[in-house]
């Protein structure tokens, strides 16, 4: 008696996991298709924006024109402090260095 209560306990749990299992089987291998899907568009996304952005750039090339190069404005220089320069020819005298200005 006891072995056919055993048998009918695992008879009764495959009945009830079976089925659950080939349920959570079939969701998973839906998932995975999706993101697998999802996947594969991205990637054909990014490629038509890579061939788009060579084909700019090319045509960027051909017809913008091309850019000249202008050197910036020279402005002048500012006055030269006459308290720094003596400050640092007094600091100079005073390491024994020769001095810097």
């Amino acid at each position: 008696m006891r072995i056919l209560w055993t048998l009918l306990k695992v008879i009764v749990g495959l009945a009830i996991a079976i089925p659950v299992g080939i349920v959570v089987l079939a969701l998973t291998v839906g998932v995975l298709g999706a993101l697998l899907g999802l996947a594969i568009v991205a990637l054909k996304i990014a490629a038509v924006g890579f061939v788009g952005y060579g084909l700019y750039r090319l045509a960027r090339r051909v017809f913008a024109p091309s850019p000249t190069i202008t050197a910036p404005p020279i402005h002048e220089l500012p006055p030269v402090d006459r308290y720094y320069e003596a400050a640092v020819r007094e600091l100079d005298a005073e390491l024994g260095r020769p001095s810097r200005l």
